[in-house]
């Protein structure tokens, strides 16, 4: 567990995309929790969170550990940097679209209800 925090709070402290997905992750549990949705919808957010957050400390594993191997820029390298990566940004992406479709029409119930 030690080694665990080590790396989250390297991640938090260090990683600019985490910093970013984190403070995301926290707006929309904190949204999940103050607006009316149902249990599966902020299940769905969870687990979202629970994909995308996981996804982006194991790119920057896989960035680390290429760049300890490969210093130099070699084509293999740049594409496994690019492929970790674009799995994470297919993951937020998704995770976008699908929080917002949740918590669209339940903000805008809060900000035109008459």
């Amino acid at each position: 567990m030690r080694h665990a925090f080590r790396g989250l709070r390297h991640a938090f402290l260090r990683e600019r995309n985490f910093q970013i997905e984190l403070g995301l992750a926290i707006l929309s549990i904190a949204l999940a929790f103050a607006l009316p949705l149902t249990q599966g919808e902020r299940a769905l957010i969870l687990l979202l969170i629970a994909v995308v957050l996981p996804m982006e400390l194991f790119n920057t594993a896989c960035e680390r550990i290429v760049d300890m191997l490969k210093p130099g820029l070699h084509p293999y390298a740049k594409m496994v940097k690019d492929l970790t990566a674009a799995a994470v940004l297919i993951a937020s992406l998704l995770a976008g679209i699908i929080g917002i479709s949740i918590f669209l029409p339940y903000v805008a119930e809060v900000l035109f209800a008459k």
